[in-house]
């Protein structure tokens, strides 16, 4: 036995052991344990077996490896979350959220959403959605065979894509910063996650080279309305990442698409003609709301074939009444206009508030998305704290970085769409005050 309590002479014996203590509080998340030598020694194994029972530790997720740092027991971080802060009494400008007023009103859909029952063994997509879906991914994949698979939102597309193609501590490429729902698949998927600098053209290629070096076998990319940023993938930049992952066509590509019929800009891919392994995701979440927990995946048809087992009739898939919801209200013409209408009254308060900001001596550039990336002459957690005296709750840049030693950030994501005249302009004074 070793000083940490861990005993056993096999490789099972010791990780069970590890489990044990750990199961029972001996070992707590951020313990390290002992070096493979010095473990071999104390149990008089052989150092192989010792590596052995780390690398049975790090498959079940108990264990993280940390280089020169050893290996330490893992555990769930916590993350933060999108959405409105829970119990605040603060004005909370920090959201991401849309305007409920802008989303379309589901009451005259419903009636025909209901229709027949849905019993277990009929097709899990409903055949008109599948048709509706297709045809809105086909002009944006033009040369690649697709198929179609619906999920229950786009994190759970997600979720199902990586665990259909990768293993526990398998690499990830994320946008560095990120959307916060891709930190937290990640994490809690057990992968580790490699982070790529995203500018206002989005990915950059040297950052992507550096993860596809690192032995990337996914990457997560949004082309349009980057979540923090609001960057989107310009044509030359898109253009020089498809020939860097030409090299590379059996690498999971993801491109989370959330904020595609809302978007101004036009939507530009890493996936070239020839890329092997893919997946674009749209959910319908920012335009008909986050309770319409639904998203289109269309992949390679190997990929299709590997989520369908996830998708079982009856069990897993998604419910019907949903999907023929969906589809009514993408195929009514008054509802798309109102969805395009939301759009542009989205750019145009980004843009307008940006325009101030930067007229009062903040310069910032209102993007694509719900939200506004605003940088800041001083920390943004000092600023934060001053707008919290003044009575507003906003987000940090920080809560969005995946580096391990991630340098103060200097910017904050402000949601200011559906602020009144009068909140907009006591905002902008103070905000312009406090960033001083």
């Amino acid at each position: 036995m070793d000083e940490h309590g861990i005993t056993g002479t096999t490789a099972s014996e010791i990780a069970a052991s590890v489990r044990a203590l750990h199961e029972r509080g001996a070992l707590r998340r951020g313990d390290a344990l002992p070096p493979v030598r010095e473990l071999a020694a104390r149990l008089s194994v052989n150092r192989n077996t010792a590596v052995a029972a780390y690398r049975l530790l790090a498959q079940a997720g108990v264990v993280t490896a940390r280089g020169r740092a050893g290996t330490v027991i893992a555990g769930v971080e916590a993350v933060a979350q999108e959405g409105y802060a829970q119990d605040s009494v603060l004005r909370d400008i920090g959201t991401g959220n849309p305007d409920p007023a802008l989303i379309p009103d589901l009451s005259p859909a419903l009636a025909g959403a209901i229709g027949r029952p849905v019993l277990y063994g009929e097709p899990v997509i409903d055949p008109a959605l599948e048709r509706r879906a297709l045809a809105w991914v086909r002009e944006d994949l033009p040369d690649q065979p697709v198929r179609i698979t619906v999920t229950n939102g786009a994190v759970d597309a997600v979720e199902r894509l990586l665990a259909q193609a990768l293993l526990r501590d398998d690499a990830v490429a994320l946008e560095d910063p990120c959307f916060l729902a891709s930190i937290h698949t990640v994490r809690h998927g057990g992968y580790r996650a490699v982070p790529v600098p995203v500018d206002a053209e989005g990915m950059t290629v040297d950052g992507l080279r550096a993860a596809l070096d690192a032995g990337v076998r996914a990457i997560i990319c949004t082309p349009r309305a980057q979540n923090p940023t609001g960057a989107t993938l310009s044509p030359g930049r898109a253009a020089a990442l498809r020939e860097l992952l030409a090299e590379h066509p059996y690498v999971l590509v993801i491109e989370d698409d959330h904020f595609s019929m809302l978007s101004q800009a036009p939507y530009e891919s890493l996936i070239g003609p020839d890329h092997r392994r893919f997946a674009l995701v749209r959910s319908v979440s920012k335009f008909l709301g986050p309770d319409m927990c639904l998203a289109v995946a269309a992949t390679d048809p190997e990929t299709a074939e590997r989520l369908a087992f996830r998708l079982s009739p009856g069990t897993t898939w998604v419910s019907h009444i949903l999907q023929r919801l969906v589809l009514a209200q993408l195929s009514d013409e008054a509802v798309l206009e109102q969805i395009a209408a939301a759009g542009r009254h989205y750019a145009e308060r980004n843009a307008a508030f940006a325009h101030r900001l930067t007229e009062r001596g903040l310069p910032t550039e209102a993007l694509d998305g719900l939200s506004l990336w605003v940088p800041l002459p001083v920390e943004a957690r000092v600023v934060a704290e001053r707008l919290m005296r003044r009575g507003w709750l906003a987000r940090t840049g920080d809560e969005f970085q995946l580096s391990e030693h991630p340098a103060p950030s200097h910017h904050l994501r402000l949601t200011v769409h559906d602020l009144s005249a009068d909140e907009s302009e006591r905002l902008l004074e103070d905000l312009v005050d406090v960033a001083k």
